[in-house]
């Protein structure tokens, strides 16, 4: 995994060097994540939920580009978050496997959740 690391550096560096450089601060956390299965992994991907919101946020105020006080902007933000909860109810696709995986690398954890 490293010396792919390695190896997308030489390609990306000069173009993407922020980014570069924020992977080599963090390898550690991104290590730990590309050591999980596949399933796992597209699991915790799908599911980050704190992200999905800040990008909805986002998304929204972007498109407003003045609001005259603070006010108009909770409404808009509460507006957007009602509107894309109701599509958050939908199930993840292929959730029995990657609840076996997790399952099987943290079975001593889930056990009283299951």
């Amino acid at each position: 995994m490293f010396n792919d690391f390695f190896e997308m550096r030489g390609v990306w560096d000069k173009k993407y060097p922020k980014i570069s450089k924020r992977w080599r601060t963090h390898w550690k956390n991104f290590n730990a994540f590309f050591g999980y299965p596949a399933d796992i992994r597209k699991a915790i991907y799908t599911t980050n939920a704190i992200e999905l919101l800040n990008s909805v946020i986002r998304q929204t105020i972007k498109k407003r580009k003045v609001l005259p006080t603070d006010d108009p902007v909770r409404k808009v933000i509460y507006l957007a978050i009602k509107d894309a909860s109701k599509k958050w109810n939908m199930p993840m696709q292929n959730w029995r496997l990657a609840m076996r995986g997790f399952i099987i690398e943290f079975g001593d954890r889930l056990s009283d959740h299951l």
